[in-house]
């Protein structure tokens, strides 16, 4: 066997128990890697209080209250939005009812489905519902424990990473080898700060595009407009899938509400505006620099992260293969991953979203 084909299938071993290491220990890596990327972003600022001379552990605790407090800030306004959506909801039940009448009677012109059979065919469905909602109830069990759960050691692992820096990064290091070893904690300590300078720029941009979202709701009578706009910011962070699904619940409300099919797609409209501003204007502007991922690279990361862990995972391995091409740019055997990740032309530092 030849050296090339000996280390390509080296390689393909590696990164098939790599993938089922990710895939086996998801309970246990998924909050970890919450943890990691949160150590990441308070790095700068519990590396700051320290040089003021602030105890660690208390600037750790710090930054977790601040984090804390955003979130919960964050929590509060959704469930508040959330409330009075659940409070319009009977009446926006009552006119989707009139809605329903409509569709029936366009069933019953075009497949000759009589209001008896859709009736029949409703019950049938209906009937099996039952049947399914005991492993329906302990799979939400179970995902409210897995929530509840991580919620308590996320905080845990962070602070744990930010208490013991100095010995993964001695860890790291010693990975590293000879020839990369007086280099990388430099490597290590700029890709960490390149990385919480976006990811604060990001938490910028998304509020930007919930306020500009939840404006352009407004005007356009959407009820709960706040509610959808913020919503809708949060979850791009799941590139490309999240702005899809987040869409679909106010152009349903503001098709219910009005009747008329120009408020849904004035929704779109509002949608599509707002994103051509955060890619071409907002996120330039507030952030500066972008991570480089192509548009394939993306789709692909976004794919295999659901694969993997799910939602979470969708959202989490978009940060780390980022975080990888951040690391390329300074150790020569990783330029390649930069070549096939990165947008064209984009080889050095990355810039724009």
């Amino acid at each position: 066997m030849s050296t090339t084909t000996q280390r390509l299938r080296d390689h393909l071993l590696i990164a098939l128990a790599l993938i089922a290491l990710l895939y086996l220990g998801r309970s246990v890596l998924i909050p970890l890697a919450y943890g990691l990327l949160t150590a990441m972003v308070l790095y700068p600022f519990v590396a700051g209080m320290e040089r003021r001379g602030v105890n660690r552990a208390v600037a750790i605790l710090i930054g977790l209250v601040a984090v804390t407090v955003v979130f919960a800030g964050i929590g509060f306004l959704l469930l508040w939005e959330m409330h009075t959506f659940l409070t319009d909801l009977p009446t926006l039940y009552s006119k989707a009812n009139v809605d329903l009448e409509v569709v029936r009677e366009w069933i019953t012109r075009t497949l000759s489905l009589s209001p008896a059979d859709q009736a029949g065919w409703t019950a049938d469905l209906f009937g099996r519902l039952p049947g399914s909602l005991g492993p329906l109830f302990i799979k939400t069990a179970d995902a409210v424990f897995g929530m509840v759960f991580n919620i308590f050691i996320i905080p845990i692992f962070t602070a744990v990473l930010l208490y013991d820096r100095r010995a993964l990064v001695n860890a790291v290091v010693a990975f590293a080898g000879p020839a990369m070893s007086a280099r990388m904690p430099s490597i290590l300590q700029r890709s960490i700060h390149r990385f919480s300078g976006f990811i604060l720029g990001m938490v910028k941009v998304y509020a930007i595009v919930g306020v500009l979202n939840s404006i352009g709701l407004l005007l356009l009578g959407v009820p709960n407009a706040i509610l959808f706009g913020m919503l809708t910011a949060l979850l791009t962070i799941i590139p490309y899938v999240g702005i899809l699904l987040s869409a679909l619940l106010p152009m349903s409300v503001a098709w219910i509400t009005t009747g008329n099919i120009w408020s849904p797609i004035g929704v779109v409209a509002v949608f599509g505006v707002v994103q051509y501003l955060e890619a071409n204007l907002i996120f330039p502007k507030v952030v500066g620099a972008q991570l480089g991922l192509n548009t394939l690279a993306s789709i692909v990361i976004v794919l295999l992260g659901a694969l993997l862990w799910g939602v979470s995972g969708m959202i989490v391995l978009m940060p780390f293969v980022s975080i990888a091409m951040i690391l390329a740019e300074d150790v020569p055997g990783w330029r390649p991953l930069i070549l096939l990740l990165g947008r064209p032309g984009k080889e050095q530092a990355p810039s724009g979203s």
